[in-house]
């Protein structure tokens, strides 16, 4: 039995609770402010990385900065860790640790890893091809580099694959981004005349590019398989990532009929390849920053090997808004909250903590998510008939009680609970009295901005700390559209970055804990949301609006940096567009129409003497606090 001590004066209502082995221990008060907990046998490998949590109301409110580490013994006394910085905005500490210092402003570039183009590539950007984009980040004093999803997202080698954000895995990487000749692959006549067909084209032939690199994937396999699943570096890999990678390998072995070996072989090549250039980046205080997809698809291997995590009989999406006036459905199942609670989000805290290897920072793909979920059911596909998950839906009896009918053009039934009815997102009145018209409007008013507020607060705050402190990532939040009040609540007591663009105000000035940016991949760009075809002075204007305001962190797409130099922006504007949202079936084929190898070229020394002239006038060049 080791006997856990911390000394932390608590207010009232509070108390302490210790985080050890992915588990959570109730402290018990003592004289002079000690809190103390006993716990049987715990594992060295546990007490190699275990923290202190305030708790109120049974939720954690407040998380140390730092964790600690021990050797066993019967007593182990510990110090609350507090923030070493006077004036830092957060209470965790962050694996960058620039990010915590008092003050800091930085830029960066938004830019999907499948639209980086150079001469070494096959029809598709690569991990490889981040290195040049590391350098030219340096050159320009840029400090931060965000990508879209990352992961594996293989059905069947169709544009459907193309979605970043349908991932078959939240752990594997996606084997389109492997570099072909680190897999022993020689450029030959036949290599090269692949690589010109396929990188002539202006933007990604996904079928094309996945039919050929997967060609030249089992090849590779074939010659070299064998001697590198017999070395220490291969089953040192499998043996750290066991967690998650061998049901992901059968799941893809029984998909394409083949062996788990091979899937296994080329995600340790896809990890040794991107470690690398994450290495390098860090070498040179360039940080990732990543996107974690809110959904899982229906036919992955979580869902696979774990269909308790999920709800099935319905999928996500988001009701009618900016983007689409029919709302969204983009077809994944919504998740079971409740179940994975039960082990204390174990499943998330695995994701997150595999994404940290790779990533210091990343944005929370529709953060109303961990508040609420739009969900549709499986038998209809406009995201019109959608309701909110969870929500306090109305009895039918309180209905009645308000004078108002139980008819299907004003109320869905709640799929769970029989007898309760959510009010539609977009009713039709047709047929109402006046007053009942006013009345339904207030009701609906209520539901959708009102009435769930304290019940959304309460329930992201069951899991957003928990999945906050399992890494060490800056969080920032895609929090835009239509915006219970509680979300900023909760985002600026948890320390989440908010996102803020001029195309999307929220009526308020753009706090300092925020990402601002010109657009998305979801958005036209900067030069298409203006009316005729801006100049390269007046896009500079609008970047430099950004870069003034008080934002911690001004990342832009790569398009609206280009947008600044006339000779080096995209030829025709209208292509520089990566997604249409309202579109479940869009192709991503967006690539660039440069080698990422140019911009470090002479022709870019213009557009680079202009970023790194704005950053400094600033002061976010090279990342330096104000």
């Amino acid at each position: 039995m080791v006997r856990f001590t911390v000394q932390y004066y608590t207010e009232w209502g509070e108390s302490l609770a210790l985080v050890l082995g992915r588990k959570k221990y109730p402290m018990t008060w003592q004289d002079g402010g000690v809190w103390c907990v006993d716990v049987e046998d715990p594992s060295t490998e546990d007490l190699k990385d275990y923290t202190y949590v305030v708790m109120k109301d049974g939720l954690i409110f407040r998380p140390e900065w730092g964790h600690h580490s021990s050797r066993k013994a019967r007593v182990i006394k510990d110090k609350w860790i507090d923030c070493p910085f006077a004036g830092c905005d957060f209470t965790r500490g962050h694996t960058a640790g620039i990010f915590d210092v008092p003050g800091f402003r930085c830029a960066g570039t938004a830019v999907p890893v499948f639209s980086l183009r150079s001469r070494g590539d096959m029809g598709i950007g690569e991990f490889r091809d981040l290195r040049p984009l590391v350098d030219w980040a340096v050159g320009t004093g840029q400090c931060v580099i965000q990508l879209l999803p990352i992961n594996d997202t293989t059905r069947q080698g169709g544009w459907d694959d193309s979605y970043p954000y349908s991932p078959v895995s939240s752990f594997a990487l996606n084997p389109m981004y492997i570099h072909l000749q680190d897999l022993g692959i020689r450029e030959d006549k036949r290599f090269r005349e692949d690589q010109k067909r396929l990188n002539e084209l202006p933007e990604i032939d996904y079928p094309a590019v996945f039919a050929t690199k997967t060609a030249y994937m089992r090849q590779a396999w074939q010659a070299r398989g064998t001697k590198d699943t017999a070395g220490a570096a291969f089953r040192k890999f499998c043996t750290q990532n066991s967690l998650w990678l061998d049901e992901y390998c059968r799941f893809c072995a029984q998909r394409d009929g083949d062996t788990p070996e091979y899937h296994a072989w080329i995600q340790y090549h896809l990890d040794k390849q991107l470690s690398e250039v994450v290495s390098y980046a860090r070498s040179h205080e360039v940080y990732f920053k990543g996107d974690l997809p809110i959904g899982v698809s229906a036919d992955s291997a979580e869902a696979t090997y774990h269909p308790e995590l999920f709800n099935l009989d319905c999928t996500a999406g988001a009701p009618p808004d900016f983007f689409s006036a029919d709302g969204q459905n983009w077809g994944f199942p919504t998740y079971n909250w409740d179940r994975m609670a039960e082990n204390d989000f174990a499943w998330w805290k695995a994701r997150l903590r595999k994404m940290s290897e790779y990533f210091d920072a990343f944005r929370i793909d529709h953060i109303l998510g961990f508040f609420r979920i739009w969900e549709i059911p499986v038998s209809v596909s406009s995201g019109m008939y959608g309701h909110f998950n969870p929500a306090l839906p109305y009895s039918s009896d309180e209905i009645k009680g308000m004078g108002l009918p139980l008819s299907d053009k004003l109320f869905l039934k709640d799929l769970r609970r029989k007898g309760f009815w959510h009010p539609r997102i977009s009713p039709v009145l047709d047929g109402l009295e006046e007053w009942q018209k006013d009345r339904f409007n207030n009701l609906h008013t209520d539901f959708f901005y009102h009435r769930h507020n304290d019940f959304w607060r309460r329930y992201a705050l069951r899991k957003l700390p928990e999945l906050l402190g399992a890494t060490g990532m800056l969080a920032c939040g895609e929090d835009l559209g239509m915006i219970p009040d509680c979300v900023g609540e909760v985002m600026a007591h948890e320390r989440i970055l908010s996102l803020e663009m001029p195309m999307m105000e929220k009526g308020r000035p753009w706090p300092r804990l925020s990402v601002c940016a010109t657009s998305s991949h979801d958005m036209e760009t900067l030069r298409m949301q203006q009316g005729e075809d801006p100049s390269a002075g007046a896009c500079r204007d609008i970047l430099n609006g950004c870069l003034r305001s008080d934002s911690m962190m001004a990342i832009f797409p790569i398009q609206d940096w280009l947008s600044m130099d006339a000779e080096l922006r995209h030829p025709k504007r209208e292509e520089e567009r990566i997604n249409e949202p309202a579109n479940p079936h869009h192709h991503w084929r967006f690539r660039m129409h440069l080698n990422v190898d140019e911009l470090l070229e002479e022709k870019a020394l213009g557009l680079n003497s202009q970023i790194r002239s704005l950053l400094a006038e600033n002061y976010r060049l090279f990342c330096l606090p104000k």
